[in-house]
């Protein structure tokens, strides 16, 4: 069994804290950005509020 701190991290693209890995982003890490849903709505909103 591996420990929290041993799991590897990355920075979340809105809001810019860290997060671990969870168990079902095991396929799709190298895809994972967003630490949660709010943060990636959040991004979503502002992407399509700064498009002409």
């Amino acid at each position: 069994m591996r420990r929290k701190g041993d799991l590897p991290e990355k920075i979340c693209a809105a809001c810019g804290r860290p997060f671990a890995w969870r168990k079902k982003w095991e396929r799709v890490w190298d895809e994972v950005r967003y630490c949660s849903k709010r943060c990636s709505g959040e991004a979503k909103k502002a992407r399509q509020s700064t498009a002409p």
